[in-house]
């Protein structure tokens, strides 16, 4: 079994792959933003596990060379997907016991998982994917940690920081990426449903449920299916997406918003420029012209919820004023989907 060695701490990155790491422009969210994290956070006990690893940026600018993940005990039956322009190579060893897999007992596996030979550069976002079994010996409640070295061109991030009994995730600097074990699926979302209608924050004041369809008028607009995406605890950032339709003869402006779960809102357009994306914010706003229906989504015009004060889970509704030039402010209900979704109606699985 490869032993990690001691390397360089990385600095965190630039605000824009921070951003990006996050709010996925169509990519999975998953998002701590600005660390080495696991796309899917949530796992059940003796169940199959995608687990993929989210690389948001490099090592100080560096571009990123290999990446080492440690598999931990009790996740078994690990298998890594090669990676186009990557070598791929694997360390096996013992379990420190053994394990039932369908119906056969197994003492050994896959421990370390190394992908090399590429290079990711700091402005771009990758994944690594494996797939594997979480044992039974696991409960709910339960966090599981992969340790991971990032290897980059000068230096290496080591997200290899495990809390001890009086820390989180959130006080390391460099955490490993983790796996929190949960119930089975219905008791989650039973969880995550009551969280939402208990209103688990008195900051996230909630009008009526929000089914991600829903409709709202001030003035000449139009705005439907106001949606975010949940986040993974330690993220400081969301996403907001809607759509606008102008039906009145003159052009309006969305300016702000404000949200009572979130420091603060920022309007951001984000747009592929030379096979690289990058973001910036609209400081005047954005424009709605009279006759057009403007779309708020991942990859495109976008809202950001900076500083959040709480994860956003699944099956919550998040209430949203939103300020316009000419109409006015406007509260909206925003429907919380899964970690990876893509659109605002979504069926609650």
């Amino acid at each position: 079994m490869t032993i990690f060695s001691q390397g360089v701490r990385p600095m965190l990155g630039v605000a824009v792959a921070t951003a990006i790491s996050t709010l996925g422009f169509g990519l999975s969210q998953t998002q701590a933003f600005a660390h080495v994290t696991l796309a899917t956070p949530e796992a059940r006990a003796n169940a199959s596990y995608k687990g993929v690893l989210q690389v948001p940026h490099g090592c100080a600018g560096e571009p990123t060379q290999a990446i080492r993940l440690q598999i931990p005990e009790g996740v078994i039956g690990v298998k890594p997907m090669p990676k186009a322009g990557w070598t791929l190579a694997t360390t096996r060893g013992d379990y420190a016991k053994s394990y039932q897999s369908h119906g056969q007992t197994v003492t050994e596996g896959v421990k370390e998982i190394v992908w090399s030979g590429g290079s990711l550069s700091n402005d771009n976002y990758d994944e690594f994917v494996f797939a594997g079994f979480v044992g039974g010996d696991f409960k709910p409640g339960q966090t599981v940690y992969f340790p991971t070295i990032q290897q980059c061109a000068k230096g290496e991030a080591r997200w290899v920081d495990i809390p001890g009994e009086q820390q989180t995730a959130h006080d390391l600097k460099t955490p490993a990426p983790q796996l929190r074990i949960v119930a089975d699926a219905t008791t989650l979302a039973q969880a995550q449903t009551d969280h939402g209608a208990h209103g688990s924050a008195s900051s996230t004041p909630m009008a009526k449920p929000a089914s991600g369809s829903d409709t709202y008028k001030i003035g000449d607009l139009v705005v439907t299916s106001p949606w975010s995406r949940a986040t993974p605890g330690g993220a400081k950032i969301g996403g907001g997406y809607l759509k606008v339709t102008n039906n009145g003869t003159a052009a309006d402006r969305l300016t702000s918003a404000t949200a009572g779960f979130a420091d603060h809102v920022e309007i951001h357009e984000m747009s592929m420029t030379n096979g690289v994306m990058k973001m910036r914010p609209l400081d005047n706003g954005l424009e709605i012209k009279p006759g057009e229906t403007v779309e708020l989504k991942p990859g495109g015009f976008h809202m950001m919820f900076m500083d959040l004060k709480q994860p956003l889970k699944q099956g919550d509704t998040l209430k949203v004023t939103l300020k316009f030039e000419k109409a006015g402010a406007l509260d909206v209900n925003f429907s919380v989907n899964a970690l990876g979704a893509t659109g605002g109606t979504q069926h609650q699985h």
